[in-house]
């Protein structure tokens, strides 16, 4: 089960300030739904719609990361959201116990599974592997809005 930790988005009158939100699973059982309706409520809170593409894309890159963690890593996990002030990016963290990074798998359209990184990869416009003592934190960037060119 997730269990939120903190979640600043709803107190902070800053508008300078990021929105954040995170939480913390020390069990197997913990609910993907739960860390979707998360990045649901930060993105509403930030005046993003949930039903345009970016809204999508990052509840399935939050899925996809999370389901990561729980498949391949022991022990407990935390999920880490962080709306930049502008409300332009996303940053996911998704921090497990395994040391392993994340493999990018051969498409093999036979396969059941293992396409969830390479959506990640494809969705997201920075993803990262930083090793830590006790496992890795993998970090993804996805716009929000695009930059004026």
């Amino acid at each position: 089960m997730v269990t939120p930790l903190k979640n600043q988005a709803s107190d902070e009158q800053d508008l300078a300030a990021p929105l954040r939100y995170s939480s913390s699973w020390d069990t197997p059982d913990a609910s993907i739904a739960e860390a979707r309706a998360a990045v649901r409520a930060l993105l509403a809170q930030a005046d993003h719609h949930l039903d345009e593409g970016s809204g999508q894309d990052a509840q399935l890159v939050v899925s996809e990361l999370v389901t990561n963690a729980l498949r391949h890593a022991p022990g407990p996990g935390r999920l880490a959201l962080e709306v930049t002030s502008d409300a332009a990016v996303l940053r996911i963290t998704v921090s497990d116990t395994s040391p392993r990074p994340p493999e990018l798998r051969t498409p093999d359209a036979r396969r059941v599974g293992g396409h969830g990184l390479r959506l990640v990869t494809r969705l997201c416009d920075r993803l990262h592997t930083i090793a830590l003592d006790t496992g890795k934190q993998v970090v993804a960037h996805l716009y929000l809005r695009r930059p004026a060119s």
